[in-house]
């Protein structure tokens, strides 16, 4: 794949991945034909910023790990309604970057 179209995907895709992720998926979108490019485009990545504010606002629930697909996790969080409320706080800060590893998760089998 060209760099024109590495920087495009990049630059489109970049506010799912975490920096350090983005300089792996670019090497490895430059070394990718340009027929693979398409399977790419097509995946569904988990916006951060959509599961932060889900999160703020129903994550004793625990909607937000069912979201990323921590499955577990989220029927012990709506059991426990966010741990009493202490476990949802706590996720308020680390569930924008567990997001982020996921989609990278996501996205390695392609690459």
């Amino acid at each position: 794949m060209d760099d024109n179209k590495v920087d495009m995907f990049i630059m489109s895709k970049g506010k799912y991945f975490k920096d350090y992720h983005l300089e792996v998926i670019r090497d490895s979108l430059r070394k990718m034909d340009d027929s693979r490019r398409v399977l790419l485009q097509s995946l569904n990545f988990h916006d951060p910023v959509l599961i932060l504010i889900i999160s703020i606002l129903v994550g004793y629930l625990g909607i937000d790990r069912f979201m990323v697909g921590d499955i577990g996790l989220g029927i012990l969080k709506l059991i426990t309604l966010g741990g009493l409320g202490i476990w949802t706080v706590i996720d308020w800060f680390l569930i924008m970057g567990i997001t982020r590893n996921r989609n990278f998760k996501k996205i390695m089998p392609y690459l």
